[in-house]
């Protein structure tokens, strides 16, 4: 596997992200689970120390009454008190459920120095002075540590929560001053972290590993989704445009197979259609060229003994000639239309142009003693291209005149709606049946009716025309009825149409 393909550095990074995700995640999972062990070792060092304050209080008491009981007073009974104290305080801390901790106790000598006069472990002794001093000064428990601690390190070694240690000021009933310090080391709490790392690590090697896993899985499958899209791009530059890639699915890939999807049904569309137009326009040559090869053939044969035969032929090569000519320029007008690059914008008078297409269709039909009827004098602004319009009205105008019999009508009525303009063009022509109507505006294609070579078409007009009312953001319809006639209606944008 590559390290330049998607997949491995997919691979890559996945291994990267889980290792930062897990590692993140591990590592917040154990700082909370030491901060709550720390927790837990502070409420229980306070835990002791109300404990040990509750329990010295009570026996303060029960000494004094003691003392006062055996007839002392005075110095004696204070000194009395304080000694059975002193005594009993190892007793009281060692059992009522204070036995956890470790204890020190520190008395003020004559000399304001505290001196440690007993202790219940060595854990229990430090060189605290500074807080202690504190906790007499403001007669009330003052917390010192924990000291040192490896919360980071603890995930690799041995758990050190550090000790806790709380200052209990006491006055002794002969009004002397001291501190009990109430220590706490957390070994119940540090053995279930080092019990919970190895868990921990673990779970975390797990998680690394599904993560990578899944990653892995969801990768695979979205390569092949891209790998089907490769194909199509394949099936594509090869010319295969049959091929139709999976829609399944409400996600990106397939919005983007859907997109290739419709891109290759518009392919296919316009190949099939370039090969119907290309089969076409050769059937539509090889007429003619069938009709010049038979009447040279005819000249060379008998052209030079019959003067007849060869003027007939000579017409006839002369005819083929010109409907050649003819389809080729309207080959070239629609390859022009369809390449156009440029489209003009310029404010021009509708009803001016239609009266001017209509008078060149009257001097070409003239034989025929059509009534052309325009649209009134007054002005009907619209921003286009004026050239183009003229071609598309000089195309159905002269569709117009090709089938609307002698003596029959034409009209050109324009309309103002809104921003934009309809133009309509009638006539009492033979009329197109309602089979051929959606197919009319199709190239080469022509109605039965219309198939007579007097009119010397090809089925191309109408698909220019059809192009430059799209080219102009505008729409084109047709109506018409057997032997009654047919209206081309046409709506025109008024403002300056969109790029």
């Amino acid at each position: 596997m590559r390290f330049s393909s998607i997949r491995a550095r997919v691979l890559y990074l996945a291994g990267v992200f889980s290792l930062l995700l897990v590692s993140s995640v591990t590592l917040a999972t154990y700082f909370f689970v030491a901060d709550g062990m720390s927790r837990s070792a502070q409420d229980t060092t306070w835990r002791l120390t109300q404990i040990a304050s509750r329990s010295i209080a009570r026996t303060t008491t029960s000494v004094k009454l003691d003392a006062a009981a055996k007839g002392l007073e005075g110095v004696e009974r204070e000194h009395e008190a304080e000694r059975q104290l002193l005594r009993a305080i190892p007793d009281i801390l060692a059992s009522g459920g204070a036995e956890e901790g470790a204890y020190a106790l520190y008395l003020e000598d004559e000399g304001g120095v505290l001196r440690l006069v007993w202790y219940s472990d060595k854990a229990g002794v430090s060189e605290l002075e500074v807080p202690r001093r504190l906790a007499i000064e403001r007669q009330q428990p003052i917390q010192s540590g924990p000291g040192s601690t490896g919360a980071i390190t603890g995930m690799f070694t041995s758990a050190d929560l550090g000790t806790y240690v709380v200052h209990v000021p006491l006055i002794l009933p002969d009004r002397t001053q001291g501190v009990l310090d109430v220590v706490y080391t957390p070994d119940k709490e540090e053995a279930i972290l080092d019990s919970a790392r190895a868990p921990m690590f673990i779970a975390a090697a797990f998680a690394l590993l599904v993560a990578i896993l899944m990653m892995q899985i969801i990768m695979s499958w979205v390569l092949s989704l891209v790998d089907n899209v490769r194909m199509a791009a394949d099936s594509i530059d090869a010319g295969q445009l049959d091929i139709s890639l999976p829609e399944e699915g409400e996600h990106e890939i397939t919005e983007l197979a859907r997109s290739l999807n419709n891109l290759m049904d518009r392919l296919r569309l316009r190949a099939e259609a370039q090969t119907r137009f290309v089969a076409d326009a050769s059937h539509e040559l090889a007429t003619p060229v069938a009709g010049i090869r038979g009447y040279v053939n005819i000249l060379r044969d008998w052209g030079s003994e019959d003067p007849t035969t060869r003027d007939e032929a000579v017409a006839a090569i002369d005819r083929e000639s010109r409907r050649m000519a003819k389809l080729c320029s309207d080959l070239l007008s629609m390859i022009r239309s369809e390449e156009m690059l440029e489209y003009r914008h310029v404010r021009y008078d509708i009803n001016a142009l239609s009266r001017e297409a209509l008078a060149t269709a009257a001097t070409r039909y003239i034989g025929k003693g059509l009534e052309f009827t325009g649209p009134d004098e007054g002005p009907l602004w619209v921003v286009g291209d004026p050239d183009r319009i003229e071609e598309l009205l000089g195309i159905l105008l002269d569709n117009a005149g090709k089938y609307t019999p002698a003596g029959g009508s034409i009209v050109v009525e324009t309309h103002k709606r809104r921003d934009r303009a309809s133009v309509e063009i009638k006539d009492t022509g033979i009329g197109i049946p309602e089979k051929d109507l959606p197919n009319v505006f199709e190239r080469f294609y022509r109605s039965d009716a219309s198939r007579s070579k007097d009119t010397g078409g090809f089925g191309l007009g109408l698909a220019i025309a059809k192009h430059i009312v799209d080219m102009s953001q505008g729409s084109i319809t047709v109506s018409s009825r057997v032997g009654v006639g047919t209206t081309f209606h046409i709506e025109l944008p008024r403002t300056r149409i969109k790029e």
